[in-house]
């Protein structure tokens, strides 16, 4: 363990202790940003034995013959190999990088494998969200809710949290750039019997306002619609959602049903809702991993550890056939990178009297991208239920990330799920927002009408 994360685990410790840490870092603490730390927080070092390289910047060369129209990124790692896979033979001898999840789902699966590859720190940022972050640093704080982050705009809010809320904001405010549009996304549910359902199929539009650098004060931190497609049952579909930078407005959603012919709100799209995009499959607050508020629960910024994650999963991401990728009980383990990474872990306990589904739950934060990457999920008897992952690609033309791609394999029911997969449909991805005047509720009414 570094100085550095010694340093923050008893800083995380404090908080529990003494309640949320409000206050925004000093200048002095801040010039780490850019020295010993990357420009949006992460240890600029790599580890003791080489296998997380120094940070140098991230991937911002394109290949050769690139199309961004398309929306298809070409792997740039494609001609590497595996370095060595776990498997349940030899789980103990990498046990401690490893998550509960992933030793579970090892010793539960036969087959299930991990191939690990060399660690490329390939997330890069444009020059605005530094200088947003560098600002954020010593002005940013959380509010009396504990919550709401106040002072924070343009930027990755917390570079250097004190706490397990300011590392959970940093991944919900992760930067993936100002506008990405998944023109054909599916969703699989895979059931115990191992047959592959499509649960959904539609397009995926995702914004930040919060990063819009001619607000400094922004009130939202992403608007989002999923518009389906398909199956035939569901076409027509549509949902919008804002999520409030104000966690007691939290989030605002609308909902239009062609049977109904008209667009409603949705208050009941946030928490441990049924996610219809997966059938039920899911929570609502499982897309990405996590999302939405964070009140039913206590967090505790446990520190940080090195472990195996899902990154530049190009082959994963943009697979063109189905049928390869999605096993009868898992993944196929020939289409997922895993690389070893610095991850943040985060443990949300729920609160007396709340109610959720699930008891428990760690998150594993990844430090370059402040995305979950990974995380465990806990019932009501506090079993280990479901274990998920997020498929990280950069969208290196943009210097931004992708997530959204994400699933949990169910451990009791034998069953997973993928959600938001682009295949061959790919991503594209803008450097500003479309019109305010189609994030309406009229707007939603037309796109969906069939």
């Amino acid at each position: 363990m570094t100085r550095l994360t010694r340093t923050l685990l008893a800083a995380s410790l404090l908080a529990v202790h003494t309640g949320v840490l409000h206050a925004a870092v000093s200048a002095e603490e801040a010039k780490q940003l850019g020295t010993t730390l990357t420009p949006i927080g992460a240890e600029m070092a790599g580890n003791k034995d080489g296998s997380i390289p120094a940070y140098t910047g991230g991937l911002t060369t394109l290949p050769p013959g690139f199309d961004s129209s398309k929306g298809v990124r070409p792997d740039p790692f494609a001609n590497e190999k595996p370095l060595f896979s776990i498997d349940a033979s030899n789980m103990d001898t990498y046990a401690d990088r490893l998550s509960e999840g992933q030793k579970a789902i090892l010793k539960k699966l036969p087959g299930f494998r991990m191939d690990v590859y060399p660690t490329h720190r390939s997330v890069a940022y444009p020059k605005a969200i530094i200088e947003g972050t560098a600002k954020n640093a010593t002005r940013a704080k959380l509010g009396d809710d504990g919550y709401t982050p106040v002072g924070a705009g343009g930027g990755i809010p917390f570079p250097i949290p004190k706490s397990g809320v300011e590392v959970m904001i940093n991944h919900i405010t992760r930067y993936q750039g100002m506008s990405f549009v998944i023109p054909k996304y599916s969703a699989f549910n895979i059931d115990a019997a191992g047959k592959r359902v499509l649960s959904t199929q539609g397009i995926w539009t995702l914004e930040s306002p919060f990063y819009d650098q001619a607000n400094s004060d922004p009130i939202i931190y992403t608007r989002a619609r999923a518009n389906y497609t398909g199956p035939a049952r569901r076409a027509g579909e549509a949902v919008m959602t804002f999520e409030s930078v104000d966690a007691e407005k939290g989030r605002r959603a609308y909902q239009y049903l062609p049977g109904q012919r008209r667009v409603r709100l949705a208050p009941d799209l946030a928490y441990d809702t049924p996610n219809p995009s997966t059938s039920g499959m899911s929570t609502v607050d499982d897309v990405n991993l996590f999302n939405g508020r964070m009140d039913r629960y206590d967090w505790k910024l446990v520190g940080k550890k090195e472990m195996y994650v899902p990154y530049n999963t190009y082959r994963f991401t943009y697979a063109p056939d189905p049928d390869s990728v999605f096993g009868s009980k898992f993944v196929n383990p020939d289409f997922v990178r895993w690389e070893l990474h610095r991850v943040w872990v985060v443990e949300a306990t729920l609160k007396p009297g709340a109610r959720h589904i699930y008891s428990r739950r760690t998150f594993y934060v990844d430090e370059d991208s402040w995305a979950v990457l990974s995380n465990d999920q806990y019932d009501g008897r506090g079993q280990l239920w479901r274990p998920g992952f997020a498929y990280l690609t950069t969208l290196y033309d943009a210097e931004a990330i992708n997530t959204t791609t994400s699933g949990h394999y169910d451990l009791i029911a034998g069953t997973y799920y993928i959600n938001i997969w682009p295949g061959t449909g790919g991503l594209k991805v803008a450097d500003k927002m479309t019109s305010d005047s189609r994030w309406t509720p009229d707007s939603l009414a037309g796109a969906g009408v069939r």
